[in-house]
């Protein structure tokens, strides 16, 4: 097939959960022969320097960026409010944009326009022109409901009412977006399910974020369990979860183990974080490789009471055999079952007797480890997820 995947952000290098979700689809489509181009938006924040890439992917993808600021802008918010558009999504159209891809269309044919995330849907208008191509939407998260979890955590009584007229319009508008596409691949069970309760008759598939086992095959290392926690910190989700963490569940912990140790990582780390003083605690900004800081440690933390889609660091934490402890809402839209081939705790005490769990329980964190592997192996490699994405884009019709 010939897909052009639109992509909210570039997608290799691949440094966060949302450009990997995107490359592994990338490669997968490649290995199984298709050909893909990839048309990106880049920002100060995610830029992409092209000379920089491997020559293999550039080659392959024909990888394009075209500049856009998504930077937020009070004004525009302002007057978005006004008209009735949605902020979070109209930052993401650009002129030049639309116009490299007109060009892109008048070029070469293509059989799918992949979308990847809500954020991309602005372009719709524009690929229904130039191409009679089918438009499916990668579904990442569903932005209302993670604007709504944010919303019902915001301490803040000026910024709550706001929040919450977000999440509705973003309902709205992810709604009537079924609509004007040709199918849904939803990355989890959950978001499939939140799709087709809106009884649209759009074609709606799970299409999980995949990985290749083979890649991610390391063993746990020697020592002193070191729980810890990776993730970018200028996600609102992980920066309020590890906000708990820190305050409400470590204390637990160190009073009942004072040789336990937390390790937090992750780009944007704020400072009041990064000088913490607890017992056992030690923080860092950015690291370099991701994978190495997961295989040089035991178990992985995830602390998240807001959110939505899938997390990618626990698939490949599981990959990797790590014993995973998460709330309910971090393991969302993975197939798991607590005490398995995960821990899953969601108040600060319950979270505490997990982690107390790992240390006093000798082989558990390598069971629950191994078992995590195995669920990876068997529904998450990314041979699985390319053979069923492909099949369900062969069963669309164009609307």
């Amino acid at each position: 097939m010939r897909i052009l995947q639109l992509c909210h952000k570039p997608p290799f290098p691949p440094i966060d959960g949302g450009s990997k979700a995107m490359h592994n689809l990338t490669r997968g489509l490649l290995a199984d022969g298709h050909s893909v181009k990839v048309l990106c938006i880049r920002t100060p924040k995610h830029p992409l320097d092209i000379d920089a890439l491997p020559e293999a992917y550039t080659r392959a993808t024909d990888i394009q960026g075209v500049f856009v600021d998504t930077s937020l802008n009070v004004v525009d918010a302002f007057t978005d409010l006004i008209t009735a558009d949605n902020y979070n999504i109209s930052r993401f159209f650009s002129p030049d944009m639309d116009i490299a891809l007109i060009r892109v269309l008048s070029e070469r044919p293509f059989d799918v326009v992949l979308l990847e995330s809500l954020f991309m849907t602005p372009y719709i208008a524009t690929i229904r022109r130039y191409t009679e191509a089918l438009v499916v939407l990668r579904s990442h998260n569903l932005e209302h409901v993670l604007q709504e979890r944010i919303a019902s955590g915001e301490r803040n009584f000026i910024k709550r009412p706001y929040r919450r007229f977000l999440a509705r319009q973003l309902k709205e508008y992810e709604m009537a977006v079924l609509d004007r596409v040709d199918g849904v691949a939803a990355i989890s069970p959950a978001d499939a399910a939140h799709f087709e309760a809106h009884g649209s008759r759009t074609p709606i598939a799970t299409i999980p974020f995949g990985v290749d086992p083979a890649e991610h095959d390391r063993p746990l290392p020697g020592g002193r369990t070191v729980f810890f926690h990776l993730g970018s910190m200028d996600w609102e989700p992980n920066l309020e979860g590890v906000r708990w963490l820190v305050a409400e569940v470590w204390p637990r912990v160190i009073a009942r183990h004072p040789e336990a140790r937390l390790h937090l990582a992750g780009n944007r780390m704020p400072d009041d974080l990064l000088h913490l003083d607890l017992p056992g605690l030690q923080v860092k900004g950015r690291v370099k490789s991701a994978e190495q800081y997961i295989a040089d440690r035991h178990v992985m933390v995830v602390p998240l009471h807001s959110g939505g889609g899938m997390r990618v660091k626990i698939i490949e934490g599981m990959a990797m055999g790590r014993c995973v402890i998460s709330t309910t809402i971090g393991a969302e839209g993975i197939a798991v079952t607590d005490g398995q081939d995960i821990l899953l705790a969601d108040t600060a005490a319950a979270f505490a007797r997990q982690m107390a769990r790992a240390l006093d329980e000798p082989g558990l964190v390598a069971t629950i480890g191994a078992n995590a592997r195995a669920t990876i192996v068997g529904h998450y490699s990314d041979a699985r997820i390319i053979h069923d994405l492909v099949g369900f884009l062969r069963s669309l019709k164009r609307r």
